[in-house]
Order: structure tokens, then C-alpha cells, then sequence
């Protein structure tokens, strides 16, 4: 059995899997500030696990951000305080001593999916996470594919593709560059854009219900939405020709996507028919901690 450690910016969740997929054992507890409490915080959690279990665990943890091939550092984990920089995975082998997997969190929601979930008996698989960022993983027959600079399947923070006149000038992103993808597509970016539109305050939440009601401001946003979404798929499928697009994060609840995102990738696509799949997640919020421990299949 294996134990999934999913390092959150306001929880950290531990699940054991047991050989066929099922979870075993599974505790939930807040994210502390301070790096060394949170160190401490997971030994807990594991000696608890494995006290349950009678056994010990192999280890594998998902986290915000990756460890940089350069540095060994994590970087672009700026959803926890103090993580960027620091040593994690020597850092929890010292305090757990065991040898650890570590990936980023959306590598192991893609991981879980192509293994037992939506995404199961596909050879390539894309995980797409749609939350308060934009974020991806990209798994080949059940391998998760890191890349050379630990960030395959990432493709928030590259450009909208094929904008329109009134998607000029694009806007300043927090990474420095302007147009990015997560600007148009995380559940602020459709909040910014709605406020932009109609000088109207609203959580993406609320737009989409809107929408759904027939509030015509709300269902014009909507409706840029699915279009920027479906560009932004369009012009992955053309680069990864994946066989399923399995969606994460909060945006994934959203059932009309599934079938209007694909009639409007259509235009976009290189050749005259795809066959990709683009389909919610089968696991819920329990992706991640489920990749984490498959980190070790």
C-alpha cells in the first residue's frame, strides 16, 4: 500500500491506496504557516497512516509548484509562504526517513485520472486543472511525463490563442507577460472579465448561474468563456493530439462544457475531425492525494 501526502495552501491531505485502487485510510488537516510546523504536521499524519495500517508506506507527495532540475529548489509554488526555495523532497526524506516522490499537484490529478478514472485505458492523457489558476499534467501509457524542466502539461501562462479585436490590448499577467491563458480562463479570470464587460462584481460562481437563468450579461461572458476554452484546447490537441482532456478544479462542476467546448473547437482544429475526449474528472477533490500516492505504482 501507498500513502499520497497533497500539500495545499490551506490543507495538507493523506490517503493509502491499497493495490486495487481503494483508499484505505484518509485524514484532512490545515496547511501551518510555518514551513517547519508543516514538516512536523506530515510526520504526524504519516505515523498516524501507518499506525492504522500495521505497516510502513512508501511515500509520494503533490505539491504547488515543482522541484527546478537546476537547483533542486522548488519553484512557482507561491500558494504556500516559504516553499519556493527550499529543499522539500530532502527535507521530508530527513524527516520521514524513507526515500519520497515528489510532483507538482496538477501532475498527479493527471496521474490519478489516466490511471483508474476518466482518463483509464487511454494512452495519452491531459490533465486540466480550471480553478483559481490554470495549471496541467501530461501521463503516456501510465507514465507521468515531467519534461526537461519539470513542467510538461503547463499551459496556463502561454498565450490565448487566435484573439480577436477585442481581446486587444491583452492584459498584464502576474508572471510579467500579458495574455496568458490563466488571465481568461481560472475562475478570476472569468470574474475579471465579466467586470471589465459590464463594471459588474462577480464571482464565477454567480456568472454561471446567471447565465444559466438567462441574464444576458452573464451569459455573454459565459459564452466568451467557452470560446476562449475551446481555442485554448484546440491549440493543445494540435501540439498533443491527447486521446482524453480530463478537467479538474472548481470550473470542472460546470456540466455544459462538456459538450459546447468541443462544438466550438472545431474551427480551431488541424484537420477535419478530432476524436479527443473532453470529459470531468471521476475522482473529485481526491485526484490529487490519489496521484501522489500512484507516484510509486
Amino acid at each position: 500500500m501507498n500513502l499520497g501526502l497533497d500539500i495545499g495552501g490551506t490543507k495538507i491531505e493523506a490517503a493509502v491506496l491499497d493495490e486495487g485502487g481503494a483508499i484505505r485510510f484518509q485524514r484532512r488537516r490545515a496547511t501551518p504557516p510555518r514551513y517547519i510546523d508543516m514538516l512536523t504536521a506530515i510526520q504526524s499524519m504519516v505515523a498516524e497512516a501507518e499506525k492504522a495500517m500495521g505497516c510502513a508506506l512508501s511515500v509520494g507527495v503533490g505539491t504547488p509548484g515543482a522541484i527546478s532540475p537546476q537547483t533542486g529548489m522548488m519553484q512557482n509554488a507561491e500558494n504556500i509562504d516559504g516553499l519556493d526555495g527550499r529543499r522539500l523532497d530532502r527535507d521530508l526524506a530527513s524527516a520521514l526517513d524513507r526515500p519520497i516522490r515528489l510532483a507538482n499537484d496538477a501532475d498527479c490529478f493527471a496521474l490519478s485520472e489516466a490511471v483508474d478514472g476518466a482518463g483509464r485505458g487511454a494512452s495519452l492523457v491531459l490533465g486540466v486543472i480550471l480553478g483559481t489558476g490554470c495549471g496541467g499534467g501530461l501521463v503516456v501509457d501510465r507514465k507521468l511525463i515531467r519534461g526537461a524542466n519539470s513542467s510538461s502539461g503547463e499551459w496556463g501562462h502561454n498565450c490565448l490563442p487566435w484573439p480577436d479585436e477585442s481581446e486587444f490590448p491583452p492584459p498584464l499577467c502576474i508572471c510579467g507577460k500579458r495574455g496568458c491563458m490563466e488571465l481568461y480562463l481560472s475562475g478570476p479570470g472569468m470574474s475579471r472579465d465579466h467586470l471589465d464587460r459590464t463594471a459588474q462584481r462577480l464571482e464565477s460562481p454567480a456568472i454561471v448561474d446567471g447565465a444559466r437563468r438567462g441574464d444576458p450579461a452573464c451569459a455573454a461572458t459565459f459564452d466568451r468563456y467557452v470560446n476562449r476554452l475551446a481555442r485554448a484546447m484546440a491549440s493543445l490537441i494540435n501540439v498533443l493530439d491527447p486521446e482524453v482532456i480530463v478537467v479538474g478544479g472548481g470550473l470542472s462542476q460546470i456540466q455544459s462544457l462538456y459538450k459546447r467546448v468541443p462544438e466550438e473547437w472545431q474551427p480551431y482544429i488541424s484537420g477535419a475531425h478530432t476524436r479527443t475526449r473532453f470529459v470531468p474528472n471521476a475522482h473529485g477533490d481526491s485526484s490529487g492525494v490519489r496521484g501522489a500516492a500512484r507516484l510509486w505504482d
